[in-house]
């Protein structure tokens, strides 16, 4: 059987023209013409239109494919063994890219540009799962939305700098808790603001009656209380009656 020029455009997936341009360079000539000159193109012609097409996809310039076509000493079927080895190939790279990009996507969403192996650095293995939890709760929340434009802003070293000062605050929290500080004292309630404005420095406006909702977390999560606890036994409790006495003392006036 033969075929027009147009039947195989539509058997290819290309355009008239485009085979017509085949022709004129020698790449893919018909097999034979009508009387009135119409190319007719047999199986042969469509086998070598495939592997053109094939090594086009891969990138091979017309020139390239020309030379490889063309070398008597290449089998049919060693043409497609080695088109399998590039496909397998591209699709390996391809897969790596569209690893980089989830990675990226996921980095984004979070508002942090930062690698996995910063991320492990700064916060600790434990720090995807706080998260995902806190993006499943909280994630319409203004105070969310907000995060994640600031995030989205900071550095490594800024996250290193918020890290530092978050760790500050936790061990002013064990110092007091170790010396007997009272939870409604100047002092505990002093940390509890500072703890207050790290909030809103970094991440995003802590009201008050924000901050409350936070402490209520420090001792109703058992992954927050055991956060505390680690500092000093009572911890938890301590750094929620200092924030709800803080909260109190500037709520007064």
């Amino acid at each position: 059987m033969s075929y027009s020029v147009g039947q195989v455009a539509g058997f290819a997936g290309t355009t008239v023209r485009t085979l017509h341009h085949y022709d004129e360079i020698k790449l893919l000539s018909p097999s034979g013409r009508t009387a009135g000159g119409y190319r007719r193109y047999d199986d042969a012609d469509l086998d070598r239109l495939q592997q053109i097409l094939f090594y086009r996809e891969l990138g091979f310039s017309l020139e390239e494919i020309a030379g490889i076509l063309d070398d008597r000493e290449v089998s049919p079927s060693e043409h497609l063994r080695r088109q399998h080895a590039l496909l397998t190939g591209r699709i390996e790279r391809l897969q790596q890219m569209a690893a980089a990009v989830e990675e990226a996507l996921e980095a984004r969403s979070m508002g942090i540009n930062l690698s996995p192996e910063e991320k492990f650095e700064i916060f600790g293995e434990g720090y995807q799962e706080y998260e995902d939890e806190a993006q499943q709760r909280w994630g319409g929340s203004e105070a969310w939305k907000q995060s994640q434009r600031r995030a989205a802003e900071l550095s490594k070293d800024d996250w290193i700098r918020i890290k530092a000062e978050g760790d500050e605050i936790m061990r002013r929290i064990s110092a007091a808790v170790r010396s007997g500080v009272a939870s409604n004292s100047g002092a505990a309630m002093d940390i509890a603001e500072e703890h207050r404005q790290h909030v809103c420095r970094n991440f995003y406006d802590c009201s008050y009656t924000v901050q409350r909702g936070l402490a209520e977390m420090f001792v109703a999560d058992e992954r927050f209380q055991a956060t505390y606890e680690q500092l000093a036994e009572g911890a938890a409790q301590w750094f929620h009656d200092a924030v709800i006495a803080n909260a109190d003392r500037h709520e007064v006036r």
